[in-house]
């Protein structure tokens, strides 16, 4: 039943441009905001400090600093408001959850640079293929056997 429903969901995903960021990276999301009729787009820029969920409920979350006070927003991934996600530098972390950064002030709550981050410039459409691929081996290597047993 699972395998069903992920299916279903996977026909909705509707956004392909999502590029791969992890925690700990500093990114610019660009934000839809409707004020009247008029739509503008705001780009919100901070550091993630979280991803949760899966498929499409996945949500990442931002901080930045703002007049020295701590702000921190959640975005759905595949929100039709957030118009696009820019990773502006890389980061090293060993946590999943970088909630700490919210008990530091100034400089310790500098994350130290990716030097390889051979992640930057693709998109989480390129990790779904590549995730697919081995499904599909295994699928071929289980009908191979069986044509050759006719035979």
């Amino acid at each position: 039943m699972s395998g069903f429903a992920y299916d279903i969901e996977r026909e909705q995903l509707k956004k392909t441009d999502i590029p791969v960021f992890r925690v700990g990276d500093s990114l610019d999301v660009h934000v839809r905001i409707k004020e009247g009729e008029k739509e503008r787009i705001q780009i919100f820029s901070g550091i993630c400090i979280a991803r949760k969920g899966g498929g499409l409920r996945e949500t990442f979350t931002v901080r930045r600093i703002v007049e020295s006070e701590g702000v921190e927003r959640i975005f759905p991934l595949h929100s039709p408001n957030v118009a696009k996600i820019e990773v502006k530098r890389p980061g090293v972390t060993r946590r999943a959850k970088l909630y700490f950064l919210r008990d530091r002030v100034g400089k310790a709550t500098r994350i130290k640079e990716r030097v390889n981050a051979d992640y930057l410039g693709k998109t989480d459409e390129h990790r779904s293929i590549k995730a697919a691929k081995p499904a599909e081996a295994k699928a071929e290597a289980k009908a191979e056997p069986k044509a050759e047993e006719k035979k």
